[in-house]
């Protein structure tokens, strides 16, 4: 009896000869147990209360409960004692600084007659805390959900310029209906390389899922809460790209996510195990080796299964995912900012200049754009300006038809437009203004020169500003004010007049001598 209890059907056997009649020795041969197996049970079930034939007539799981009726410590007076502050004991614990050991002095102070010692205390305590917490079995619908997280151990391969060793992380999802299961390494869990490798688990699974389950990463959830996380706006924009959804795993509920949890570990036996000797020298061979594994992984058959995670997969889930779109999804950027003067708005991220129609001067907008696309838009709502992206540094993407009339004048000029006008006065003007633009200055600066100088040669005599220019090409000095003060100055008048004769020398003249 100190062993393990029979099994009830051979217990109801020994009980069934005994009322029969036979002895002892006589049923424990017949029953291939020893004799002292059959006194014990027999004189249990004497000491008991329950008639014998009312114990035959129990099932089996009844029979044991009458039997059996469970651990003689839950019948001891201190435990009867304990149990109502186990839920107090239970919830001590989490505050700071509160351990066992604490809560267990305090017990026995609290009881210094009858009271368990330290490590049955802690047994109690422990079986407390986890029927207290029962697990629930899910049940799981195909193509429902995609579980998502990041392996928490990285991957690495070697720079073969520097010999550098350059860690990676390892993106895992799987469908936790077939348990099929997705790996890639990127080279961070920023939001463009998590995006970039959740695009590429879709892919190849052929199909989108009706929720997707991040782990609360910090490039997926901005605010991990337990009932109403902030989704990061690039996953919302991405689920609305796919017409999926996203439902985060609750914080500190690794339950949630079991499944991609238990992939995880399977991840680390069947790849990071199986690629440890091998040595690879860029992401994209790294990335090969593992397709490679998880292939077989997802081909290899399940315990207490009949078929692989691929053959379920194929079987039952694959035609119920949502098809994929058309188009890439592309990260989104929003900024909101104001229209300049210029009417053009600086986008910071590229310091570029992107138009804008003139009449929204002095407006916020806002701008969402992609990798290759900005998009503005006004106060109302309304699309206003569509540009590519532009990767030139200070430089302007500017649309004809966002400049007003007198904006649209401007944008004509250039140093052949002020060259050609020019030569429509005269050589003398062209050959000014070629030089002006011959300087080491921005053209751009020099317009409004120009523009200065053109007035210039419609306020003045068609002959005296021709002079004027040749006096200022002579001095070589091309501006407005120096060409301006030749002709305030009349300077072009008075290089026509003859000069005086000098006077003849003679010695009428007196020396420093006559003025000491």
């Amino acid at each position: 009896m100190a062993g393990k209890p029979k099994r009830m059907s051979l217990i109801k056997q020994i009980l069934r000869m005994h009322r029969q009649g036979m002895g002892y020795k006589t049923i424990a041969k017949a029953l291939q147990v020893s004799k002292n197996t059959v006194k014990s049970y027999v004189n249990k079930v004497k000491v008991g209360r329950i008639p014998m034939a009312t114990l035959l007539a129990l099932e089996d799981p009844e029979l044991e409960a009458a039997l059996f009726p469970g651990n003689p410590a839950y019948r001891d007076p201190r435990h009867a004692v304990l149990k109502t502050r186990l839920d107090h004991y239970a919830k001590e614990l989490k505050r700071t600084g509160v351990n066992r050991t604490v809560l267990w002095e305090e017990y026995r102070e609290a009881n210094p007659g009858e009271h368990y010692g330290y490590s049955q205390f802690c047994t109690i305590l422990r079986q407390h805390r986890i029927a207290g917490k029962p697990s629930m079995v899910l049940e799981h619908r195909p193509g429902d959900r995609l579980y998502i997280d990041f392996a928490g151990k990285p991957l690495s391969y070697v720079d073969r310029e520097t010999g550098e060793q350059i860690d990676v992380q390892v993106f895992v999802a799987c469908l936790p209906y077939s348990d099929f299961g997705f790996a890639m390494a990127v080279p961070s869990q920023k939001s463009d390389d998590f995006i970039h490798a959740l695009q590429c688990c879709l892919k190849n699974m052929g199909g989108v899922p009706l929720t997707l389950v991040p782990d609360n990463l910090k490039s997926a959830v901005t605010k991990a809460s337990r009932y109403e996380p902030d989704i990061n706006r690039v996953m919302e924009d991405l689920a609305n790209h796919y017409g999926t959804t996203v439902t985060p795993a609750r914080v500190r509920r690794p339950k949630d996510k079991a499944l991609v949890e238990n992939h995880v570990k399977l991840v680390y036996s069947r790849v990071y195990a199986k690629l440890r000797n091998r040595q690879f020298f860029d992401l994209a061979s790294l990335n090969t080796a593992i397709g490679e594994r998880m292939l077989a992984h997802n081909q290899t058959r399940m315990q207490r299964r009949e078929y692989s995670r691929e053959e379920k997969f194929l079987a039952d889930e694959k035609h119920v995912l949502r098809p994929l779109p058309t188009e890439d999804f592309e990260v989104k950027y929003y900024k909101s900012l104001k229209v300049a003067q210029n009417n053009h708005i600086y986008l910071g991220s590229d310091k570029h200049y992107y138009s804008v129609p003139y009449t929204h001067i002095g407006e916020q907008v806002r701008v969402i754009y992609t990798r290759s696309i900005v998009r503005i838009f006004g106060g109302n709502g309304k699309l206003i300006a569509v540009h590519p992206r532009g990767l030139k540094k200070s430089g302007y993407t500017t649309k004809k038809e966002h400049l007003c009339s007198h904006h649209q004048y401007y944008r004509k000029r250039s140093p052949t437009y002020y060259m050609q006008r020019g030569a429509g006065h005269s050589e003398t003007l062209y050959q000014y203004i070629k030089a002006l633009f011959g300087q080491d200055r921005y053209p751009e600066q020099l317009y409004r020169s120009c523009e200065g100088i053109l007035k210039l040669s419609k306020l003045t005599g068609h002959d005296e500003f021709v002079k004027a220019c040749g006096i200022a090409m002579e001095h070589t000095n091309y501006s407005y004010g120096f060409l301006k003060r030749i002709l305030e100055n009349k300077m072009a008048g008075a290089a026509d007049e003859v000069p005086d004769t000098p006077l003849p020398e003679h010695d009428n003249i007196r020396g420093a001598s006559s003025y000491e």
